[in-house]
């Protein structure tokens, strides 16, 4: 599984004209699931998500993770992570999850992440969704996680 962090002050996900999901400071996490990932990577990202330690402290120094911070989690389904972009001037999607299993994936990482963490908003799986962010720093890391 592939994840995007970006450190955000504010982001939001917009479909269909209506915010489906909005956070403040926190971090914006977009999630791609690729062929074979399994609920073990899933946990595994998202623990490394909630601690990674991209916030500053006092002495401004990234020694913070979002759940020390208490900031919002605001998780977008985007499958074009997971695309190949080695050759060729158009992306391969081969590697991407089939979409039932990318949901599968994607809607208990939500859930896992409400269990965890108090404040999480999501997107929409499959949708046209316009994201919107205000990346602070800016900051943005890519974690994956492989079997």
């Amino acid at each position: 599984m592939i994840a995007l962090l970006q450190r955000v002050t504010e982001a939001r996900v917009v479909v269909e004209n209506k915010i489906t999901g909005e956070i403040d400071q926190g971090i914006l996490a977009l999630i791609g699931v690729e062929k074979g990932d399994t609920q073990k990577q899933a946990d595994r990202l998202l623990e490394r998500i909630l601690g990674y330690r991209i916030f500053p402290d006092q002495e401004d120094k990234m020694n913070l993770g979002l759940k020390e911070l208490g900031g919002g989690l605001l998780l977008v389904p985007q499958f074009t992570l997971a695309a190949n972009t080695d050759k060729g001037m158009r992306p391969s999607f081969s590697s991407a999850a089939e979409p039932e299993q990318g949901k599968q994936l994607f809607e208990n990482f939500v859930h896992q992440a409400r269990e965890k963490h108090s404040t999480v908003a999501c997107g929409e799986f499959a949708a046209d969704m316009k994201v919107s962010l205000t990346n602070d720093g800016p900051v943005t890391f890519w974690l994956q996680v492989k079997e």
